[in-house]
């Protein structure tokens, strides 16, 4: 997928999550998308790896694109270090949210991710599209509508209240 569907990904999935959560949804969903974006530092083309342009090649050339960033161990070592590291549960969580929103849309690509590194095993829903494809844009799409019923649900009470 491409960096403008994780993002909307990230924010679909952390407005859904904020709908059953007592952590701060603007907090949440901020961390969300951050956290869309963040499995591709091991690509240097992506939004993440431009950022970072040299921790990116250094993991590339560790780990290869989709492999580590995009495994269970990833998120799991990321938890760890968010939760040793940062106060801010809403954070933690909107993080976690955002990449595991990114490992399931990864998953629906042709190439899939590797999510049980070190094993090296390919996993990928048995439908899948080709990323920048039409299919994506449809996919981009029911996620953006996604965004605004879950954030209508979110925002209106977050601000009523």
């Amino acid at each position: 997928m491409t960096g403008n569907t994780h993002i909307v990904g990230g924010l679909a999935a952390s407005l859904a999550y904020a709908q059953f959560s007592n952590y701060d949804p603007v907090i949440l969903v901020g961390a969300g998308v951050v956290g869309a974006l963040i499995p591709d530092i091991c690509h240097g083309g992506s939004k993440i790896g431009k950022t970072f342009p040299i921790v990116s090649k250094i993991i590339n050339i560790l780990f290869g694109h989709r492999s580590f960033t995009h495994s269970l161990l990833f998120l799991f070592l990321i938890g760890i270090l968010l939760h040793s590291f940062v106060t801010n549960e809403s954070i933690i969580m909107g993080i976690l949210v955002g990449i595991v929103s990114h490992l399931v849309l990864d998953m629906a690509t042709k190439n899939g991710i590797k999510l049980l590194f070190p094993i090296k095993v390919t996993i990928r829903f048995p439908l899948t599209t080709k990323t920048g494809g039409k299919v994506e844009n449809i996919v981009y799409a029911a996620l953006s509508l996604l965004s605004v019923y879950f954030g209508y649900g979110v925002f209106a009470s977050y601000f009523v209240n």
